[in-house]
């Protein structure tokens, strides 16, 4: 054990810091710098919250926005060892990784907004069980630990501990499992929660199947999120893009794409809100802006072949899908439960600060990783040794 410590420790000392990790650093101290004054002073410190705008930027960007860039991990862990799809083993451990660190900067969020983290073991004490906040926050628990576990392998690659490996790698199935459970109930239940607002939600956002468009939103993007992490990884790493196999993975998102642009009109028209999507007001403007930048775009782009196999129309497409599901999470939390208020809001530099602290932290944190354990290493689909290898009933190896 003490040669495996001091071989990381190594390795650690010999990463050279680059103009880029610093930036990450330097933005991470800011938001601790930040969230440290949050909670010494209050909320109203350092946020520009109001009684009309309970929710910022912490809830769209770092919850909505940062529970669905996450849904990666279980969309590629279910391809490989539920459908079998044995080709995309190669992207399988930063895919989990990536949701990984994804919840944990959701956990972290969510105290800075709570504000008081030394409770947040009272949801388990002081539980509500009809309650939809209750259900997101078990859920996302229980997922955070399920993702932890499928990656515990590649960090005991590095100790001696062999026996927990094999407890691991026998318990791969059961774990993917659960988490495509818990992750499809999280992602809807999210969803869910605007349903009990239908007085406040404005009509153009507001339908009985938020939980359905979160849920199908939420695996389109988690798709995107894998194509750009492979893509910045290839980049930053040196390493050659697997653009195949990424091309093959970018064929499905114009059909999820195609189906929740037809169930969401289609669900307009039904409700008779239709009309308020052509009105000259913001909300009309906004809501053609979501559709046709994040989700129209990217599915003509990606249904060519010819450009989803070049790799910058590649990028272009999935970073389209990413924007539209922010701009739909920002418009779901934000502007549409905005509409009956005339008081404006606009994040503090201190809600700003967290969030970009919080994220660069979680990219920091990747680099790190990616160079002291082997998150890319392995041979090809077939011969290679994944997060875990085979099992009985598992496709893995």
């Amino acid at each position: 054990m003490m040669n495996a410590a001091t071989a990381l420790l190594h390795d650690l000392r010999g990463i050279r810091p680059t103009p880029t990790m610093f930036v990450l650093a330097g933005l991470a101290v800011i938001g601790l710098v930040t969230a440290l004054i949050r909670f010494a002073f209050g909320i109203g410190a350092i946020s520009n919250l109001t009684n009309a705008y309970s929710w910022g930027l912490w809830i769209s960007l770092d919850l909505l926005c940062g529970v669905a860039l996450g849904a990666g991990a279980f969309t590629i862990a279910a391809a490989v060892y539920i459908l079998n799809l044995k080709q995309f083993q190669p992207i399988l451990r930063p895919a989990i990784l990536t949701g990984f660190l994804g919840y944990l900067m959701v956990i972290v969020a969510l105290m800075v907004d709570l504000g008081r983290p030394e409770r947040i073991w009272h949801m388990m004490i002081y539980q509500n069980g009809h309650s939809v906040l209750f259900e997101v926050g078990l859920c996302v628990m229980l997922y955070t630990t399920v993702l932890a576990l499928e990656f515990l392998p590649v960090l005991l690659k590095r100790t001696p501990w062999h026996r927990p490996i094999h407890l691991l790698h026998a318990a791969t199935m059961p774990l993917v499992i659960l988490g495509v459970v818990l992750s499809t109930l999280h992602q809807s239940s999210l969803g869910s929660l605007f349903l009990i607002m239908p007085s406040k939600l404005h009509p153009i956002w507001y339908t009985p199947l938020l939980p359905l468009f979160f849920f199908l939103s939420a695996v389109t993007v988690g798709l995107a999120m894998v194509i750009i992490e492979a893509s910045l990884s290839a980049r930053a790493f040196k390493r050659p893009l697997e653009l195949s196999l990424l091309s093959q993975l970018a064929r499905a998102i114009p059909y999820l794409l195609g189906v929740y642009l037809i169930v969401r009109l289609a669900d307009l028209a039904v409700a008779g809100e239709l009309a308020l999507t052509v009105q000259p007001t913001q909300f009309a403007l906004v809501f053609w802006v979501e559709l046709l930048i994040g989700w129209v775009a990217p599915l003509i782009l990606l249904a060519n072949t010819r450009l989803r196999q070049q790799p910058k129309w590649l990028l272009a497409g999935a970073g389209l899908v990413i924007l539209g599901v922010v701009l739909n999470r920002f418009n779901v939390s934000l502007l549409a439960l905005g509409h009956l208020t005339d008081q404006p809001y606009f994040p503090s530099i201190g809600e700003f600060a967290i969030s970009l602290g919080i994220i660069s932290a979680g990219v920091l944190a990747f680099a790190l990783v990616a160079r002291l354990f082997p998150l890319f290493d392995g041979e090809r689909a077939g011969t290679q040794e994944t997060i875990a290898p085979a099992t009985s009933g598992s496709p893995a190896g």
